[in-house]
């Protein structure tokens, strides 16, 4: 009986390539999983962070609740109301504007209102000059009736003299000084003054020209006319009227200063840069020739 030959089993090679298949199959779905958690639903995300936080934090209920006893409210005097709007306001007079005064701008604020006080205090006391003051700048108040004559800018020989003790204390100091002109409603067309705003600068210009006789720097000074339009009384009386007629000398602290210089300095540049950009847009001559639209003639 002849014997079966034996085959001998021959060794795959390639097997591995199965268990690599199964690696690679395996990591790209674990990489499938991760982008997929990584890339959150914004809107669902939203729904579950607020379906979540209403169900551990439950709205509160809108039921009144009764008090037996309720409590009142204090009750403020008016004394402590006045005093409260006094401080209100005095906080921001020393801070106008977001500015706020140095110690210098205190101190000589200071001085210039005592002594100009001192100098004037008979007319203060019958109420002809009026000071105002707190950080940041100085107002006396002039009536007009001891400085000029009905419907004339011409300084009186008292209101000079007046002027003259004014011009003194603040030649001594540094501050810019704004000369304001008021009148009152009665109309005026004369061949000098056109209007109360004619009359109300020439005066406050008067002011100044004497200040600047006096000592004080021109550079320092300004004039201001605001006719009729800023009444302090009822123009009604006589009395109303009087009042009304008046100019005013505000001395100005240096950092107010600063602050107004700097706004007139960049109203010039607006409107030279407006300036400017007008004549680059305007039309040349040159621009526009003459398009002659008509046959040639004929010869």
């Amino acid at each position: 009986m002849a014997r079966r030959k034996k085959t001998e089993d021959h060794v795959n090679h390639e097997r591995w390539l199965v268990s690599y298949a199964d690696f690679i199959t395996l990591l790209f779905a674990f990489f499938v999983v991760m982008y997929s958690i990584s890339s959150v639903n914004e809107g669902k995300y939203r729904v579950l962070s607020d379906s979540i936080s209403s169900a551990f934090n439950p709205k509160e209920s809108g039921l009144p609740i009764k008090l037996n006893n309720p409590l009142k409210p204090p009750i403020i005097s008016r004394a402590a109301t006045s005093s409260m709007q006094s401080d209100s306001q005095a906080k921001n007079l020393s801070t106008y504007g977001g500015v706020e005064a140095s110690l210098e701008d205190k101190v000589n604020l200071r001085k210039i209102s005592s002594r100009v006080a001192k100098g004037l205090a008979p007319l203060i006391d019958d109420k002809l000059v009026k000071i105002k003051k707190n950080d940041l700048w100085i107002e006396i108040e002039i009536n007009s009736k001891i400085l000029f004559p009905s419907g004339s800018a011409s300084l009186q020989p008292k209101a000079r003299k007046v002027l003259r003790d004014i011009a003194k204390v603040l030649k001594d100091f540094n501050n810019q000084v704004q000369v304001e002109g008021f009148t009152d409603n009665v109309p005026i067309d004369t061949d000098e003054f056109q209007s109360n705003w004619e009359l109300s600068a020439a005066r406050a210009a008067s002011v100044v020209h004497l200040f600047a006789r006096a000592g004080v720097k021109p550079s320092r000074l300004s004039a201001v006319g605001y006719g009729e339009f800023k009444p302090i009384a009822d123009n009604k009386t006589a009395a109303g009227r009087q009042k009304n007629r008046r100019v005013k000398i505000i001395v100005l602290s240096d950092a107010i200063a600063r602050r107004t210089n700097r706004s007139e300095q960049l109203e010039k540049t607006i409107a030279a840069k407006r300036k400017i950009s007008k004549q680059k847009s305007a039309p040349r001559k040159n621009d526009f020739a003459p398009i002659n639209l008509l046959p040639p003639a004929r010869q």
